[in-house]
């Protein structure tokens, strides 16, 4: 893990995460979904189809990105989109488990009494899915989703309303993400203290020009430097 000291660590109340590829690996769980759905179809290459979720196109997680993947392939019906969105859906979602641990680091933080909130560009119903399929939503006091906040980052304005819903103000709080664009610069702009989860990184073409507080290999780090500093009695 690699560090600064910092004296506003001493003051820290809550921390806030990214979700996908933060908490668990969400674009693996892509990858078996899109192969579930290419093994469907007899289709070659699993990723060709995770390609056009990637063209960003359409949102993300968008069904349209299949339908224009059946349309390219000349096989396109009805039928076919709908199985293939249930297949995918289905894979997608039993893929998704957390980061080795991700539960210790969130039931030591909440030990020590720090509040915990999820901000993430999914929209909230996913989030919620994603959260209960993992064990994970316990653990957290918000969610917050682009579509509660109505922007999607890196504008702040979902992070700005999970500080407004945990009751604590910007330097009171770290914020954790796999993406130095979207999470890192972000958390910048309110001047909060930014932690990079390089573990999960997954960001194939997204600048990574920035630089955060603190970079993490495994979510475990965060732990020892609160310690070290004083805001975890542990």
């Amino acid at each position: 893990m690699e560090s600064k000291p910092n004296p506003e660590l001493g003051k820290i109340k809550a921390v806030i995460f990214d979700m996908d590829n933060t908490l668990f690996d969400f674009v693996e769980a892509k990858i078996r979904a899109c192969k579930a759905v290419c093994d469907h179809l007899g289709t070659d290459d699993e990723r060709e189809l995770l390609n056009y979720f990637l063209r960003r196109k359409y949102d993300f997680e968008s069904y349209e990105n299949i339908a224009d993947y059946l349309k390219d392939k000349g096989i396109y019906n009805d039928k076919l989109f709908e199985e293939c969105c249930r297949i995918y859906e289905k894979v997608k979602l039993d893929s998704i488990k957390p980061y080795p641990n991700v539960r210790y680091v969130l039931e030591k933080l909440k030990n020590a009494g720090l509040k915990l909130a999820v901000v993430t560009d999914a929209l909230n119903g996913n989030a919620v899915k994603r959260l209960k399929k993992t064990g994970l939503i316990e653990h957290f006091d918000v969610i917050i989703s682009a579509d509660q906040s109505g922007k999607r980052k890196p504008e702040p304005d979902s992070i700005v309303l999970a500080l407004e819903k945990l009751g604590v103000k910007h330097k009171e709080a770290i914020l954790v993400g796999d993406s130095i664009r979207r999470d890192i610069e972000a958390g910048k702009k309110l001047g909060m203290i930014t932690v990079y989860a390089a573990y999960g990184d997954r960001n194939f073409f997204e600048s990574k020009v920035g630089k955060a507080d603190f970079v993490l290999k495994d979510l475990k780090e965060i732990i020892d430097y609160l310690r070290v500093v004083g805001c975890m009695k542990i």
